[in-house]
């Protein structure tokens, strides 16, 4: 028990003491948010849509390319894509949004989340209670939303936490590309949330369908079958990626509280 005990002492708090300053650490090779130069970006880049391996480079107005962040795969490839070098990864792993529509982007800025209107907040902040749907996830995602529960992260300390049924949950959070043999299971357990709820699309696949968009067999994002009230990007999205688009939901960060919403 001494031993234990004095090692305990020796390793210090494990916790990051995210949200402060300087509470994400990435290693070299984190992606984060997607950003482009226009510097570097022709007048007219309609070409480089077609060769990036998914949708994340769209062809926006008078021919500029744009970037559905929600649909990046975060892949070399899709930097690549731009033989002009027009686009990179930042080290900003905030790109959370409150609407589909905010993560398509022509400079990679996204508008981050919006916190809930004060009645919900109100209800929701100190005790939120969410119930995962796998629907059809190549399972990096999960990983992604099980590290919040460990020592570094403790998803815990904000009041939220993940439980086995959505009668006992505020809302649900949707990974994977929702397939078919799934779509009638994520409505069951949309349906068996009480009133008022949350849905929480995390990752490309749940947010566009992935690399697997255009499929018969898989719905274009959670968005076209569900009302969605938080949008995380990512193949997978860091945990701290996940963890800001919480806290900004519930108006956590704005409110200038830091450990503790």
């Amino acid at each position: 028990m001494l031993d234990w005990l004095k090692t305990r002492l020796h390793q210090g708090i494990r916790t990051s003491p995210f949200p402060r300053e300087g509470g994400a650490d990435f290693p070299e090779r984190f992606r984060g948010r997607p950003a482009r130069d226009p510097a570097r970006c022709e007048d007219e880049c309609r070409p480089c849509a077609g060769r990036a391996p998914s949708a994340f480079l769209k062809t926006g107005p008078q021919g500029l390319v744009q970037l559905d962040v929600g649909a990046c795969l975060f892949s070399p490839e899709e930097a690549a894509a731009c033989p002009h070098g027009a686009i990179t990864y930042t080290r900003d792993h905030r790109m959370a949004a409150t609407s589909r529509d905010a993560l398509v982007t022509s400079s990679g800025e996204v508008e981050l989340v919006r916190s809930l209107e004060e009645r919900t907040r109100k209800l929701f902040r100190r005790s939120l209670r969410l119930r995962s749907v796998v629907a059809g996830s190549c399972n990096g995602c999960e990983a992604e939303l099980a590290a919040l529960g460990n020592v570094v992260f403790d998803l815990a300390r904000f009041g939220i936490q993940f439980v086995a049924s959505p009668r006992h949950a505020d809302g649900i959070v949707v990974t994977g590309a929702v397939n078919t043999n799934m779509r009638d299971a994520l409505q069951r357990t949309y349906d068996a949330v009480p009133e008022p709820k949350l849905v929480i699309a995390v990752g490309a696949c749940a947010i566009s369908g992935g690399p697997f968009r255009g499929s018969s067999e898989v719905a274009e994002g959670v968005g076209d079958l569900l009302p969605v009230d938080l949008w995380v990007p990512g193949c997978p999205p860091h945990p701290l990626t996940v963890l800001d688009g919480l806290l900004r939901l519930l108006g956590a960060i704005e409110s200038g509280a830091r450990d503790r919403p």
